[in-house]
């Protein structure tokens, strides 16, 4: 009996590829939608909306970075007893952790990546609204600012976020669970239990 089973290797290998190419048009629409969306918001919001904006992206990259690292560091276990239990959002809690290297690929690099280019974008979107508002002798300081501060808010925030990701790991995936279980439980709620035949 051979050690690894050649079609298993193959499955597995042609498994990946699928999965890096998906994630790749995934990333390229999702990005370009979303820097598309917050271009057209902040261009037609005042000062003080597009500093809103731009830090809700950051704080979606921040949350995204708690569940990605929360996702590398839970265990299973205690979510078994939980799913035994029929708790509502344990069996999805499993399926996330059993998952957790496109999990936190999806949850660090392409919502973390997508955050941090569209928070760039947002950033000098509002350097411009400041320069064409307010009069400055070197336009290059608001710029550098604003480039700092997003990068400054996103660095510290995901510091704080890995730290509290790595102490509430089990919380943080229970509550990711219940949130799916929840999204799943939504058209039943709006189109009413279907009737057994």
């Amino acid at each position: 009996m051979s050690k690894a089973d050649p079609e298993a290797s193959k499955r597995e290998k042609n498994k990946n590829t699928r999965w890096v190419i998906t994630i790749f048009f995934v990333t390229m629409f999702v990005s370009g939608s979303i820097s598309l969306l917050s271009d057209a918001l902040m261009s037609n919001s005042g000062i003080f909306v597009a500093f809103l904006i731009l830090l809700a992206i950051i704080l979606v990259g921040i949350v995204f970075d708690i569940i990605g690292m929360a996702v590398a560091t839970a265990e299973e276990k205690p979510f078994h007893a939980m799913a035994a239990r029929k708790v509502p959002g344990a069996k999805e809690a499993i399926k996330l952790l059993r998952n957790a290297e496109r999990v936190s690929s999806i949850c660090n690099d392409v919502v973390g990546d997508i955050c941090g280019v569209v928070s760039g974008s947002a950033s000098a979107t509002i350097a411009a609204q400041v320069l064409q508002n307010f009069e400055f002798t070197w336009p290059q300081i608001v710029s550098l600012f604003m480039s700092a501060l997003a990068a400054g808010l996103t660095v510290g925030g995901k510091a704080i976020g890995k730290t509290f990701a790595v102490n509430s790991c089990t919380e943080i995936i229970y509550w990711v669970g219940q949130l799916i279980c929840w999204f799943h439980e939504l058209p039943k709620m709006f189109g009413g239990k279907k009737k057994k035949s």
